[in-house]
């Protein structure tokens, strides 16, 4: 595998990188657009703290629970058509929520919206990891990191627009239904660029078979990796959710201080996943897993242990780092094999995705009863099971894919 540029007789799988890069964005475009508008949707609903918790439940189940279907989704109407079915689904989704918000006032249909939002965004996820993966192959390089680095483009994107048009007193219909369209024309477009499905056999000739999604559930090496990109995703939650509170409640200082914190974590572990490549050319997949989940278990308890603010934010940059990798390296090894790529992408996201929905809840339960610098801990304890389990991402003996060294 090399990191020189790919042949110049093979535009499609170029066009189709870009294509891969433009759905990973309009993914977290769409979802952090949602995001911006939480306090919003409280205020207008007169939610209390407790009923916003059982509303953005909402989200969460409706992405869990389309997880374990949407690999086979894909393996029937192909990665194209589940993109593309996942968008719309998304855009009638927040389209709801903003009806259920400015018209209704009724916090039954956003719940609604949210659940096919959520759902939207399993089969779109699962779809375009899969895409990604090909797109790997065709090209021999690894870059699965960077496309979810696209994703965190997406959310500081809509973010930044999310604090203008919050500014400029935009209503949420307008600010949903307009990022819904935005998200499902760009996808709608991008999708046109994926790369083709392979032809049928020749007459006669025996035509390779899926994995079944059933047969998927059963593999060790499946699980073992969907249980390492949950520990993973568990790091990374607890700081998408908890990092800005540790650094207010748990070092006291200003609420601006505790964004500069998250600020600081994001950015980095968006570096990280820029720089994926060239750590996988040296390294390999397995090396490059071990050294994040050593780096993610410094971070944490840098931040936790600091005697300092400046210092905490230094353990939340390197809390970033070592994030970066663990979930993109472990969607690209769960699509080794072309064949069952979709089954197991599936699988591995359905385990690892269950991170997001028991994350939250845990850490506040943690928190509650040891504080929450104490509580925040417990990503350092997953980060070293998940350094345990690197091993499993080492792709089989006779694979060729990109980043097969270890």
């Amino acid at each position: 595998m090399s990191l020189a540029a790919p042949a110049a007789g093979d535009r499609a799988a170029l066009r189709a990188r870009t294509a891969v890069y433009a759905a990973f964005i309009l993914n977290g475009f769409a979802f952090a657009s949602w995001i911006a508008r939480i306090p919003s949707v409280r205020e207008d609903l007169g939610l209390s703290d407790q009923q916003l918790g059982f509303l953005l439940l909402a989200l969460s189940i409706g992405s869990v629970g389309a997880m374990p279907l949407a690999g086979a989704v894909v393996m029937r109407i192909g990665r194209v058509r589940t993109v593309a079915a996942g968008a719309l689904a998304v855009a009638v989704g927040m389209s709801t929520v903003a009806v259920g918000v400015e018209a209704l006032g009724s916090a039954a249909v956003v719940a609604a919206g949210l659940l096919a939002q959520g759902a939207g965004t399993a089969a779109w996820d699962v779809a375009m990891n899969v895409e990604g993966a090909a797109v790997e192959r065709r090209l021999d390089r690894s870059i699965m990191s960077r496309f979810h680095a696209g994703y965190s483009l997406g959310t500081v994107l809509a973010a930044g627009l999310g604090v203008l048009l919050l500014a400029a007193g935009v209503p949420t219909w307008a600010h949903l239904g307009g990022a819904a369209v935005l998200a499902l024309a760009g996808t709608l477009l991008a999708v046109r660029a994926f790369l083709a499905t392979p032809a049928a056999p020749e007459p006669g000739a025996h035509a390779p078979r899926g994995l079944a999604l059933r047969d998927a559930w059963r593999e060790p090496r499946t699980l073992l990796l969907g249980l390492m990109v949950l520990c993973m995703a568990f790091v990374e939650g607890t700081a998408n959710d908890w990092l800005a509170v540790g650094v207010v409640d748990g070092h006291g200082t200003s609420h601006e201080v505790g964004v500069t914190g998250f600020a600081a974590f994001v950015v980095f572990m968006t570096l990280g996943r820029l720089l994926g490549p060239v750590v996988l050319e040296r390294t390999g997949r397995v090396v490059a897993l071990r050294g994040c989940a050593v780096l993610a278990v410094a971070g944490v308890l840098v931040f936790s242990l600091a005697p300092s603010v400046p210092l905490a934010v230094a353990g939340a940059a390197l809390w970033g780092v070592g994030t970066a990798l663990g979930f993109p390296l472990g969607m690209s090894a769960a699509a080794d094999d072309e064949a069952g790529a979709a089954a197991r992408v599936s699988v591995v996201s359905s385990v690892g995705y269950a991170a997001f929905l028991a994350g939250p809840p845990l850490l506040g339960l943690l928190s509650e009863r040891i504080g929450i610098l104490d509580a925040l801990l417990a990503a350092a304890v997953a980060s070293a099971i998940a350094l345990v389990l690197s091993g499993v991402a080492r792709p089989p003996a006779t694979s060729t894919v990109p980043g097969s060294a270890s």
